[in-house]
């Protein structure tokens, strides 16, 4: 198993911080291996939501279903693959 963790310091209001990062069309402007993103359910975000991620890591293509499995608006989000080429959760707080 690999454990990776980033943390970063944003000086705005953590709201605002919260929603932006919640929302997975806004990943492509803020996370450079991510290219594109395309919603699998309908919008909203809410638990059981699922995105399809186009992303590019040293040097491959990578195709994943994430899945929201956990989600507190403005506190937590917790994304498990549904399906892709290796498990994967991320999780926001």
């Amino acid at each position: 198993m690999v454990d990776v963790r980033t943390e970063i310091s944003i000086n705005c209001p953590i709201d605002v911080v919260a929603h932006y990062a919640a929302d997975p069309d806004h990943a492509p402007h803020w996370y450079e291996n991510i290219k594109e993103i395309e919603w699998v359910t309908m919008k909203p975000l809410q638990l059981g939501s699922k995105m399809a991620f186009i992303a590019y890591f040293l040097g491959r293509k990578l195709e994943y279903v994430y899945e929201v499995t956990e989600y507190v608006p403005g506190k937590k989000l917790v994304m498990t693959t549904a399906n892709g080429p290796f498990p994967m959760e991320t999780t926001y707080t």
